[in-house]
Protein backbone atom coordinates (compact mmCIF):
# COMPACT_ATOMS: atom_id res chain seq x y z
CA UNK A 1 0.00 0.00 0.00
CA UNK A 2 1.31 3.44 -0.93
CA UNK A 3 1.07 5.97 1.90
CA UNK A 4 -0.03 9.37 0.65
CA UNK A 5 0.48 11.76 3.54
CA UNK A 6 -2.06 14.77 3.59
CA UNK A 7 1.10 17.60 4.01
CA UNK A 8 4.86 16.97 3.19
CA UNK A 9 7.03 20.25 3.60
CA UNK A 10 8.74 20.96 0.65
CA UNK A 11 12.35 22.35 -0.28
CA UNK A 12 13.81 23.99 -3.55
CA UNK A 13 16.91 22.46 -3.54
CA UNK A 14 18.95 26.16 -2.20
CA UNK A 15 17.55 26.47 1.31
CA UNK A 16 20.53 24.75 3.08
CA UNK A 17 22.90 26.74 0.55
CA UNK A 18 21.30 29.96 2.07
CA UNK A 19 21.75 29.05 5.34
CA UNK A 20 25.19 28.04 5.58
CA UNK A 21 26.08 31.50 3.68
CA UNK A 22 23.84 33.23 5.94
CA UNK A 23 26.23 31.13 8.81
CA UNK A 24 29.21 32.43 6.82
CA UNK A 25 28.26 35.90 7.49
CA UNK A 26 28.38 35.94 10.95
CA UNK A 27 24.74 37.19 11.84
CA UNK A 28 21.86 34.69 12.89
CA UNK A 29 19.98 36.61 15.39
CA UNK A 30 17.77 38.21 12.54
CA UNK A 31 17.18 41.55 10.92
CA UNK A 32 19.98 40.47 8.46
CA UNK A 33 20.29 40.13 4.80
CA UNK A 34 18.16 37.37 4.14
CA UNK A 35 15.60 38.94 6.05
CA UNK A 36 16.25 42.44 4.14
CA UNK A 37 15.52 39.92 0.71
CA UNK A 38 12.87 38.77 2.17
CA UNK A 39 11.21 41.86 3.01
CA UNK A 40 12.12 43.56 -0.33
CA UNK A 41 10.48 40.82 -2.30
CA UNK A 42 7.28 41.10 -0.33
CA UNK A 43 7.27 44.47 -0.90
CA UNK A 44 7.84 44.26 -4.82
CA UNK A 45 5.08 41.39 -5.27
CA UNK A 46 2.39 42.60 -3.38
CA UNK A 47 3.10 46.86 -3.73
CA UNK A 48 2.73 47.16 -0.23
CA UNK A 49 4.46 50.01 2.06
CA UNK A 50 6.52 48.23 4.28
CA UNK A 51 6.97 44.23 5.15
CA UNK A 52 8.03 42.84 8.54
CA UNK A 53 9.22 39.29 8.96
CA UNK A 54 7.79 38.02 12.13
CA UNK A 55 8.06 34.51 14.18
CA UNK A 56 4.74 33.39 13.04
CA UNK A 57 1.38 34.91 11.27
CA UNK A 58 0.36 34.67 15.11
CA UNK A 59 3.05 37.32 15.92
CA UNK A 60 1.96 39.03 13.15
CA UNK A 61 -1.93 39.31 14.33
CA UNK A 62 -0.54 39.98 17.83
CA UNK A 63 1.60 43.19 16.11
CA UNK A 64 -1.56 44.60 14.02
CA UNK A 65 -3.61 44.34 17.26
CA UNK A 66 -1.05 46.13 19.42
CA UNK A 67 -1.12 48.76 16.42
CA UNK A 68 -4.42 49.19 16.65
CA UNK A 69 -4.72 50.59 19.77
CA UNK A 70 -7.49 49.18 21.60
CA UNK A 71 -9.10 49.53 25.03
CA UNK A 72 -10.58 46.47 27.00
CA UNK A 73 -13.79 45.82 26.13
CA UNK A 74 -13.84 47.18 22.35
CA UNK A 75 -14.56 44.85 19.59
CA UNK A 76 -13.71 43.45 16.39
CA UNK A 77 -15.58 41.42 14.00
CA UNK A 78 -14.40 38.53 12.24
CA UNK A 79 -15.08 34.82 11.32
CA UNK A 80 -15.61 32.02 13.96
CA UNK A 81 -14.50 29.47 11.03
CA UNK A 82 -10.88 30.25 11.48
CA UNK A 83 -7.89 29.21 13.43
CA UNK A 84 -7.64 30.72 16.79
CA UNK A 85 -4.60 33.36 16.45
CA UNK A 86 -7.33 35.27 14.30
CA UNK A 87 -8.92 35.92 17.96
CA UNK A 88 -6.57 35.29 20.19
CA UNK A 89 -4.10 38.04 19.02
CA UNK A 90 -6.90 40.59 19.97
CA UNK A 91 -8.22 39.10 22.95
CA UNK A 92 -4.59 39.15 24.02
CA UNK A 93 -5.17 43.32 23.90
CA UNK A 94 -8.47 43.10 26.02
CA UNK A 95 -10.97 43.28 22.81
CA UNK A 96 -13.60 41.11 22.50
CA UNK A 97 -14.14 39.17 19.28
CA UNK A 98 -17.76 39.39 17.37
CA UNK A 99 -18.14 36.66 15.71
CA UNK A 100 -20.36 36.59 12.67
CA UNK A 101 -21.56 33.92 9.82
CA UNK A 102 -19.30 32.56 6.66
CA UNK A 103 -20.83 32.75 2.76
CA UNK A 104 -21.87 29.08 1.69
CA UNK A 105 -19.95 29.79 -1.59
CA UNK A 106 -16.47 30.62 -0.27
CA UNK A 107 -16.62 29.76 3.22
CA UNK A 108 -15.44 33.58 4.46
CA UNK A 109 -16.65 36.26 6.24
CA UNK A 110 -20.57 37.30 4.52
CA UNK A 111 -19.84 40.58 4.21
CA UNK A 112 -23.58 41.11 4.10
CA UNK A 113 -23.57 40.88 7.70
CA UNK A 114 -20.53 43.05 8.97
CA UNK A 115 -22.62 46.55 8.95
CA UNK A 116 -25.29 44.80 11.31
CA UNK A 117 -22.45 43.76 13.85
CA UNK A 118 -21.36 47.40 13.95
CA UNK A 119 -21.46 49.23 17.68
CA UNK A 120 -19.84 52.17 18.81
CA UNK A 121 -17.42 50.26 20.36
CA UNK A 122 -16.12 48.18 17.06
CA UNK A 123 -12.17 49.11 16.08
CA UNK A 124 -12.18 47.20 13.13
CA UNK A 125 -12.54 44.07 10.71
CA UNK A 126 -10.64 41.34 10.24
CA UNK A 127 -11.38 39.12 6.86
CA UNK A 128 -9.67 35.44 6.39
CA UNK A 129 -9.32 34.79 3.39
CA UNK A 130 -10.27 30.74 4.00
CA UNK A 131 -7.73 28.91 1.17
CA UNK A 132 -6.48 31.80 -0.43
CA UNK A 133 -9.76 32.76 -2.16
CA UNK A 134 -10.77 36.61 -1.27
CA UNK A 135 -13.41 38.01 1.02
CA UNK A 136 -15.74 40.80 -0.50
CA UNK A 137 -12.83 43.58 -0.16
CA UNK A 138 -14.41 45.93 -1.80
CA UNK A 139 -17.54 45.74 0.44
CA UNK A 140 -15.15 45.53 3.62
CA UNK A 141 -13.39 48.26 2.67
CA UNK A 142 -16.00 50.69 1.53
CA UNK A 143 -17.85 49.77 5.15
CA UNK A 144 -14.33 50.10 7.22
CA UNK A 145 -14.19 53.49 5.66
CA UNK A 146 -17.50 54.34 6.49
CA UNK A 147 -17.18 53.40 9.97
CA UNK A 148 -13.87 54.59 10.42
CA UNK A 149 -12.47 51.31 11.03
CA UNK A 150 -9.03 49.24 10.76
CA UNK A 151 -9.48 46.72 8.35
CA UNK A 152 -6.76 43.94 9.04
CA UNK A 153 -6.67 41.24 6.21
CA UNK A 154 -6.24 37.58 7.90
CA UNK A 155 -3.88 35.89 4.83
CA UNK A 156 -2.54 33.49 6.77
CA UNK A 157 -3.77 31.32 3.59
CA UNK A 158 -3.23 34.00 0.67
CA UNK A 159 0.29 34.16 -0.28
CA UNK A 160 0.31 35.11 -4.46
CA UNK A 161 -3.66 34.80 -4.26
CA UNK A 162 -5.48 38.02 -5.70
CA UNK A 163 -8.41 39.73 -5.51
CA UNK A 164 -9.42 41.81 -8.34
CA UNK A 165 -5.87 42.28 -9.78
CA UNK A 166 -4.84 43.18 -5.80
CA UNK A 167 -2.50 40.76 -3.97
CA UNK A 168 -4.14 39.71 -0.57
CA UNK A 169 -2.52 40.90 3.00
CA UNK A 170 -1.67 44.32 0.37
CA UNK A 171 -5.60 45.53 0.50
CA UNK A 172 -6.65 46.42 4.08
CA UNK A 173 -4.60 48.54 6.88
CA UNK A 174 -2.79 45.73 7.80
CA UNK A 175 -1.83 42.18 6.64
CA UNK A 176 -0.70 39.36 8.08
CA UNK A 177 1.24 36.14 5.74
CA UNK A 178 2.05 32.68 7.25
CA UNK A 179 5.06 30.46 6.36
CA UNK A 180 4.27 27.34 8.19
CA UNK A 181 5.08 24.20 7.01
CA UNK A 182 1.14 23.36 6.10
CA UNK A 183 1.21 26.64 3.54
CA UNK A 184 2.42 27.14 -0.02
CA UNK A 185 5.44 29.33 0.96
CA UNK A 186 7.43 27.85 4.19
CA UNK A 187 9.72 28.83 6.46
CA UNK A 188 8.90 26.15 9.18
CA UNK A 189 7.28 28.76 11.12
CA UNK A 190 7.47 32.05 10.16
CA UNK A 191 4.74 34.84 8.89
CA UNK A 192 5.06 38.66 8.00
CA UNK A 193 3.04 42.23 8.61
CA UNK A 194 2.60 44.14 5.81
CA UNK A 195 1.87 47.59 6.11
CA UNK A 196 -0.06 49.79 3.85
CA UNK A 197 0.59 53.56 5.37
CA UNK A 198 3.38 55.31 6.49
CA UNK A 199 1.30 55.83 10.22
CA UNK A 200 2.07 52.34 11.05
CA UNK A 201 5.67 51.69 10.45
CA UNK A 202 7.56 52.93 12.56
CA UNK A 203 5.99 52.16 15.79
CA UNK A 204 5.62 48.64 13.70
CA UNK A 205 9.63 48.55 13.69
CA UNK A 206 9.47 49.09 17.28
CA UNK A 207 6.86 46.68 18.76
CA UNK A 208 8.61 44.38 16.89
CA UNK A 209 12.05 45.24 18.31
CA UNK A 210 10.86 44.33 21.46
CA UNK A 211 9.31 48.12 22.47
CA UNK A 212 12.59 49.72 21.81
CA UNK A 213 14.16 51.82 18.88
CA UNK A 214 16.53 49.42 17.85
CA UNK A 215 16.63 49.48 14.19
CA UNK A 216 16.46 53.01 14.30
CA UNK A 217 19.73 52.54 16.52
CA UNK A 218 21.44 50.06 13.72
CA UNK A 219 20.73 52.87 10.99
CA UNK A 220 22.50 55.71 12.99
CA UNK A 221 18.82 57.86 13.50
CA UNK A 222 19.60 58.01 17.41
CA UNK A 223 22.98 57.63 19.13
CA UNK A 224 21.77 54.63 21.29
CA UNK A 225 17.94 52.34 21.27
CA UNK A 226 15.94 52.10 24.09
CA UNK A 227 12.55 51.23 25.68
CA UNK A 228 10.05 53.30 24.59
CA UNK A 229 6.87 51.36 23.81
CA UNK A 230 5.00 48.54 24.07
CA UNK A 231 6.54 45.01 22.32
CA UNK A 232 8.02 42.27 22.31
CA UNK A 233 9.96 39.67 20.45
CA UNK A 234 8.59 38.66 16.96
CA UNK A 235 11.57 38.83 14.55
CA UNK A 236 12.29 35.38 13.23
CA UNK A 237 16.12 34.24 13.09
CA UNK A 238 18.16 34.69 9.94
CA UNK A 239 18.08 31.09 9.26
CA UNK A 240 14.39 31.14 9.21
CA UNK A 241 14.97 33.97 6.92
CA UNK A 242 17.75 32.37 4.23
CA UNK A 243 15.21 29.06 4.10
CA UNK A 244 11.98 31.68 3.08
CA UNK A 245 13.89 33.21 0.62
CA UNK A 246 14.90 30.43 -0.91
CA UNK A 247 11.02 29.71 -1.38
CA UNK A 248 9.96 32.65 -2.36
CA UNK A 249 12.71 32.50 -5.39
CA UNK A 250 10.37 29.97 -6.81
CA UNK A 251 6.82 31.23 -4.96
CA UNK A 252 5.62 31.02 -8.97
CA UNK A 253 6.44 27.79 -9.61
CA UNK A 254 5.61 26.31 -6.37
CA UNK A 255 2.00 27.60 -7.22
CA UNK A 256 2.09 26.82 -10.57
CA UNK A 257 2.74 22.97 -9.35
CA UNK A 258 -0.36 23.10 -6.93
CA UNK A 259 -2.59 24.60 -9.28
CA UNK A 260 -1.97 21.67 -11.51
CA UNK A 261 -2.94 19.91 -8.94
CA UNK A 262 -5.57 21.21 -7.84
CA UNK A 263 -7.15 21.67 -11.46
CA UNK A 264 -6.53 17.63 -11.01
CA UNK A 265 -8.61 17.18 -8.43
CA UNK A 266 -11.47 19.31 -9.50
CA UNK A 267 -11.91 18.18 -12.89
CA UNK A 268 -12.20 14.64 -11.40
CA UNK A 269 -14.32 15.00 -8.61
CA UNK A 270 -16.88 16.96 -10.84
CA UNK A 271 -18.80 13.67 -11.40
CA UNK A 272 -19.67 12.93 -7.34
CA UNK A 273 -20.62 16.70 -7.51
CA UNK A 274 -23.01 16.01 -10.14
CA UNK A 275 -24.13 13.00 -8.76
CA UNK A 276 -25.13 15.12 -5.49
CA UNK A 277 -22.40 13.30 -3.27
CA UNK A 278 -20.13 16.36 -2.81
CA UNK A 279 -19.86 20.01 -3.13
CA UNK A 280 -16.23 21.44 -4.83
CA UNK A 281 -14.70 24.48 -4.08
CA UNK A 282 -16.12 27.55 -5.69
CA UNK A 283 -13.85 30.15 -6.69
CA UNK A 284 -15.51 33.92 -7.58
CA UNK A 285 -14.39 35.22 -11.29
CA UNK A 286 -12.54 38.00 -10.15
CA UNK A 287 -10.21 35.94 -7.22
CA UNK A 288 -7.03 34.75 -8.28
CA UNK A 289 -6.40 31.53 -5.98
CA UNK A 290 -3.69 29.92 -4.52
CA UNK A 291 -4.59 26.51 -4.78
CA UNK A 292 -3.28 26.40 -1.14
CA UNK A 293 -5.88 23.82 -0.10
CA UNK A 294 -8.43 21.19 -1.96
CA UNK A 295 -11.63 20.71 0.23
CA UNK A 296 -14.97 19.17 -0.71
CA UNK A 297 -17.94 19.47 1.37
CA UNK A 298 -19.84 16.05 2.57
CA UNK A 299 -23.14 15.56 3.11
CA UNK A 300 -23.36 15.45 6.89
CA UNK A 301 -20.82 14.92 9.83
CA UNK A 302 -21.29 10.85 9.66
CA UNK A 303 -20.68 10.84 6.25
CA UNK A 304 -16.98 12.54 6.54
CA UNK A 305 -15.91 10.73 9.90
CA UNK A 306 -17.01 7.55 7.45
CA UNK A 307 -15.05 8.79 4.73
CA UNK A 308 -11.66 9.72 6.90
CA UNK A 309 -12.02 6.59 8.22
CA UNK A 310 -12.44 4.52 4.93
CA UNK A 311 -9.45 6.92 3.37
CA UNK A 312 -6.85 6.19 6.57
CA UNK A 313 -7.69 2.51 4.95
CA UNK A 314 -6.49 3.04 1.61
CA UNK A 315 -3.67 4.59 3.07
CA UNK A 316 -5.02 8.25 2.33
CA UNK A 317 -4.33 10.77 4.87
CA UNK A 318 -7.59 13.33 4.73
CA UNK A 319 -8.46 15.80 7.57
CA UNK A 320 -11.10 17.92 8.70
CA UNK A 321 -10.44 21.70 9.47
CA UNK A 322 -11.56 24.19 12.43
CA UNK A 323 -13.92 23.56 14.89
CA UNK A 324 -15.63 26.58 15.50
CA UNK A 325 -14.76 29.32 17.90
CA UNK A 326 -17.49 30.67 18.77
CA UNK A 327 -18.63 27.30 19.97
CA UNK A 328 -15.09 26.75 21.70
CA UNK A 329 -14.36 27.21 25.80
CA UNK A 330 -11.92 30.31 25.28
CA UNK A 331 -14.47 31.75 22.27
CA UNK A 332 -17.80 31.86 24.81
CA UNK A 333 -15.22 33.34 27.50
CA UNK A 334 -14.24 35.87 25.64
CA UNK A 335 -15.97 36.60 22.33
CA UNK A 336 -20.06 36.86 21.34
CA UNK A 337 -21.28 35.98 18.36
CA UNK A 338 -24.03 38.21 16.42
CA UNK A 339 -26.33 36.49 14.31
CA UNK A 340 -27.22 33.00 13.59
CA UNK A 341 -23.92 30.52 12.60
CA UNK A 342 -25.25 27.79 10.71
CA UNK A 343 -23.17 28.21 7.59
CA UNK A 344 -20.22 28.04 10.19
CA UNK A 345 -21.34 25.39 11.70
CA UNK A 346 -22.62 23.33 8.21
CA UNK A 347 -19.24 23.79 7.10
CA UNK A 348 -16.99 22.69 10.03
CA UNK A 349 -19.21 19.70 10.01
CA UNK A 350 -19.00 18.66 6.55
CA UNK A 351 -15.57 19.95 5.07
CA UNK A 352 -12.91 17.24 4.44
CA UNK A 353 -9.31 18.84 3.41
CA UNK A 354 -7.39 15.72 1.00
CA UNK A 355 -3.70 15.51 0.55
CA UNK A 356 -2.04 18.80 -1.49
CA UNK A 357 1.63 19.18 -1.85
CA UNK A 358 4.01 20.20 -4.62
CA UNK A 359 5.39 16.47 -4.60
CA UNK A 360 2.10 14.74 -4.86
CA UNK A 361 2.03 13.30 -8.34
CA UNK A 362 -1.13 13.30 -10.52
CA UNK A 363 -1.43 9.61 -10.42
CA UNK A 364 -1.74 9.68 -6.32
CA UNK A 365 -4.71 12.64 -7.07
CA UNK A 366 -6.16 10.06 -9.20
CA UNK A 367 -5.70 7.41 -6.68
CA UNK A 368 -7.37 9.66 -3.90
CA UNK A 369 -10.68 10.34 -5.95
CA UNK A 370 -10.85 6.80 -6.98
CA UNK A 371 -11.02 6.05 -3.50
CA UNK A 372 -13.63 8.47 -2.31
CA UNK A 373 -15.61 7.37 -5.31
CA UNK A 374 -15.53 3.36 -3.97
CA UNK A 375 -16.14 4.81 -0.69
CA UNK A 376 -19.60 6.26 -2.36
CA UNK A 377 -20.08 3.21 -4.27
CA UNK A 378 -19.61 0.87 -1.53
CA UNK A 379 -22.11 2.88 1.01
Amino acid sequence: MTYIPFNKPYMTGKELWYISKAHHAGQLAGDGSYTKKCHQWIEAKTGTWKALLTQSCTAALEMAAILADLDPGDEVIMPSYTFVSTANAFVLRGAIPVFIDIRPDTLNLDETLVEAAVTERTRAIVPVHYAGVSCEMDTLQKMAHNYQLLLIEDAAQGVMSTYKGKPLGSIGDLGCFSFHETKNVISGEGGALLIHTPQFAERAEIIREKGTNRSQFFRGQVDKYTWIDQGSSYLPGEIIAAFLYAQLEEAEQITATRMQIWQHYHQLLEPLEQAGKLRRPIIPPYCQHNAHMYYILLQNLSTRTQLISYLQQKGIYAVFHYVPLHNSAAGQRYGRTHGNMNNTITVSECLLRLPLFPELELIQVEQVVRAIQDFFNET
